[in-house]
């Protein structure tokens, strides 16, 4: 069977793949004494041993370079209560962490509070792919802080889940 290549619309790969919900996380880092963060719905795991996860984020982005020097990252699984924490953090420049409330942990990571989960890493790799890199974190410590339900996104819009079976 021969496979060819076609020509994908950029518009149409991001509608159809919208079509597929994801968790929407917040990604933390220290860089030069200030807090860097960045949203994403790429988050995954990866590995048990050694304990990995990894992310996507967008090459043209602005905050992974700050996060990629910082050498460590704190991924907060957001509830979805925090939309405006989401909101704050897409901010522009020293506005970005504007109200949002956090601590900064033993590893020095910005946790962002009422987060669902803090996972907080060692950068393991940084791998290209495509128009973004494949940034793998080993896990040093993590902590569920509450039980509610996540932030899902889906088809351009932030929701939450609801149990139907």
């Amino acid at each position: 069977m021969q496979v060819s290549e076609t020509t994908i619309d950029p518009a149409e790969f991001r509608r159809v793949l919208g079509s597929y919900p994801t968790g929407v996380c917040v990604i933390t880092a220290m860089a030069d004494g200030l807090p860097a963060g960045m949203v994403v719905g790429s988050f995954t795991s990866v590995s048990l041993n050694p304990p990995l996860v990894g992310f996507f984020p967008d090459k043209s982005s602005t905050s992974w370079p700050l996060i990629e020097s910082a050498g460590h990252f704190c991924v907060n699984v957001m509830a979805s209560d925090q939309a405006a924490v989401c909101r704050a953090v897409t901010a522009k420049g020293d506005a970005k962490f504007l109200g949002v409330d956090y601590h900064v942990s033993d590893h020095g990571l910005p946790v962002i509070a009422d987060s669902i989960a803090a996972i907080e890493c060692k950068l393991y790799s940084v791998t290209e792919a495509g128009d973004h890199w494949f940034v793998l974190g080993q896990v040093l410590r993590m902590e569920t802080v509450r039980d509610d339900g996540p932030m899902l996104f889906h088809r351009g819009r932030y929701g939450s889940f609801a149990e139907t079976i």
